[in-house]
């Protein structure tokens, strides 16, 4: 079959042959309809993400839409290394065949459902963890990636009164507020980033901050976050790293964990339970599918896989690849 082959970290997928995947038990044989080029699968492809296997050549790809054997469109993934979505032809989980909304492009699933779930599932269980479950204030690190823009909407789809929206690229910062957002635009200089995001959170703490970038940016965020006096706290703020566009490491305060209120802990795969995320995608494709969400996507044929590759690196627009 035709895939994307890669076969070191530091080359691209190059459009090649390879062999095709055996259907062992529990599996099924699906065609290729759509699959996205998300970070995450950049990550695991150059080895530098937590579930690299580093074992080459590999096909890239962890999800995608597939048209099954009697004909359905179904969103599915996880092939068995060093298999992956990106490929004409994937075995995947036959109890992962989650069917498509009644017309809905499934270039849109394949582009929204893997970054709109990254803060979907954390808002919803934010949201029930609060007493009145109201999400109140949420802050938003790297908003203007395509995951990001669907935080800004996801967290206003489920009541979320105020999103803080910050970000680098100043026409994705502009769609966020179309959505409603407050937007802070994201400097080198970390002071002043921290003073800008301190000046919009103002008195009211947010309850929820998802962070896609953590680096300096979640520095600069700590910094805002952090406060004076001995008084007791009456925030609650949960803090959730999600991604690390721009650095593994970030120092946290010891005087904004004696200080605050706060939990700092992740959500991605490995934390978030298989179970959790199953049963949030209909729902979440439902919301595709009706219009709810807006989401960009650029779709490239599988034989300019490494004009896809290139074009994936940038902006607000996921990337997903089609069949010839």
């Amino acid at each position: 079959m035709k895939a994307a082959v890669l076969h070191s970290a530091r080359e691209v997928p190059v459009y090649s042959d390879f062999d095709d995947p055996q259907v062992t038990e529990g599996r099924e044989l699906v065609e290729l309809v759509a699959a996205g080029i998300h970070p995450i699968v950049r990550a695991l492809a150059a080895g530098t993400h937590y579930g690299s296997t580093d074992a080459y050549p590999l096909i890239p790809g962890i999800d995608a839409v597939a048209r099954t054997t009697d004909g359905a469109l179904v969103y599915t993934g996880f092939p068995q290394a060093p298999y992956g979505t990106l490929a004409e032809r994937m075995a995947v989980p036959a109890r992962m065949r989650i069917p498509l909304p009644t017309g809905v492009d499934p270039a849109r699933i394949a582009g929204g459902l893997n970054p709109g779930l990254s803060s979907w599932l954390a808002l919803r269980e934010r949201r029930a963890a609060l007493t009145d479950q109201k999400l109140g204030t949420v802050l938003i690190l790297g908003a203007t990636g395509a995951a990001g823009l669907l935080a800004v909407q996801n967290a206003f789809i489920l009541g979320a009164d105020r999103v803080i929206a910050a970000g680098r690229n100043p026409s994705a910062l502009e769609r966020a507020a179309g959505y409603g957002a407050i937007t802070v635009s994201l400097q080198d200089d970390k002071a002043a980033t921290a003073s800008a995001l301190a000046e919009v959170i103002g008195a009211e703490a947010p309850s929820l901050v998802l962070d896609y970038v953590w680096g300096a940016p979640a520095e600069a965020a700590f910094a805002a976050l952090g406060r004076h006096g001995l008084t007791e706290d009456d925030a609650d703020i949960a803090y959730i790293q999600i991604g690390s566009m721009a650095g593994g490491e970030a120092a946290v305060p010891a005087a904004l964990l004696r200080s605050r209120r706060i939990t700092i802990s992740g959500s991605g795969a490995g934390s978030a339970s298989m179970q959790s995320i199953l049963a949030a995608i209909p729902e979440y494709m439902g919301l595709i599918a009706d219009g709810r969400l807006g989401t960009s996507v650029q779709e490239f044929p599988l034989s300019k896989i490494e004009e896809a590759w290139a074009a994936a690196q940038f902006g607000a627009t996921r990337v997903v690849v089609v069949p010839d």
